[in-house]
């Protein structure tokens, strides 16, 4: 007996996780659709991350769900690696990792960031809002995305300069004018320069 009630237990935490990454997913797509609808980018805000939903990327979430972080966070502390996460850049023009090409340097070819079009900057910008409000609930402020970016990818040489600059423009004016300033100007100015 004590067998078939674990069995039940491990059924019901797959589900609770099933149903978690889910709900955190359409929760985030929902957020970012409205950012992008907002700013006037429709056909990016329907299609924004629906590679999540391919078995490469899903069944990892499911397995690796926790509901206050990214699973690829996980699975990165379990196998050194996400696969996930390199199935979701590879196929996300939103994602600056998927703005990288071989250069002929001094030292021979290097892998270096190119410039991203502003339409996927303007992505990136409401992917990285919306992802700081699935995860930070209600701490979230217009503050968060733009420290969450200085605390980890805005570090190095992973974006094209261009692209590093333009974004850490758009989440600092989010910070210091809030979200309806900052669609505003996206919306009528920096995507039409």
């Amino acid at each position: 007996m004590a067998e078939s009630t674990q069995n039940k237990t491990e059924d019901w935490g797959f589900w609770k996780r099933f149903f978690g990454h889910l709900r955190t997913i359409n929760h985030h797509r929902r957020l970012v659709r409205k950012g992008c609808f907002r700013i006037g980018l429709y056909k990016q805000g329907l299609m924004h991350d629906l590679s999540k939903y391919s078995p490469s990327e899903f069944w990892v979430g499911v397995k690796y769900y926790q509901g206050h972080r990214s699973p690829n966070n996980a699975e990165r502390e379990d196998i050194g690696y996400s696969s996930a996460w390199l199935h979701h850049q590879g196929r996300n023009k939103h994602h600056y990792e998927y703005w990288r090409d071989y250069q002929v340097t001094p030292n021979g070819p290097a892998m270096v960031p190119v410039p991203m079009p502003r339409r996927y900057v303007a992505e990136m910008c409401m992917d990285r809002i919306a992802a700081c409000k699935t995860y930070q609930g209600s701490a979230y402020t217009d503050e968060s995305p733009i420290k969450y970016y200085r605390n980890g990818a805005g570090k190095g040489n992973l974006l094209h300069p261009d692209t590093a600059a333009q974004l850490e423009m758009l989440l600092t004016m989010l910070a210091e004018k809030g979200e309806e300033e900052t669609f505003r100007y996206i919306r009528h100015t920096f995507l039409h320069p």
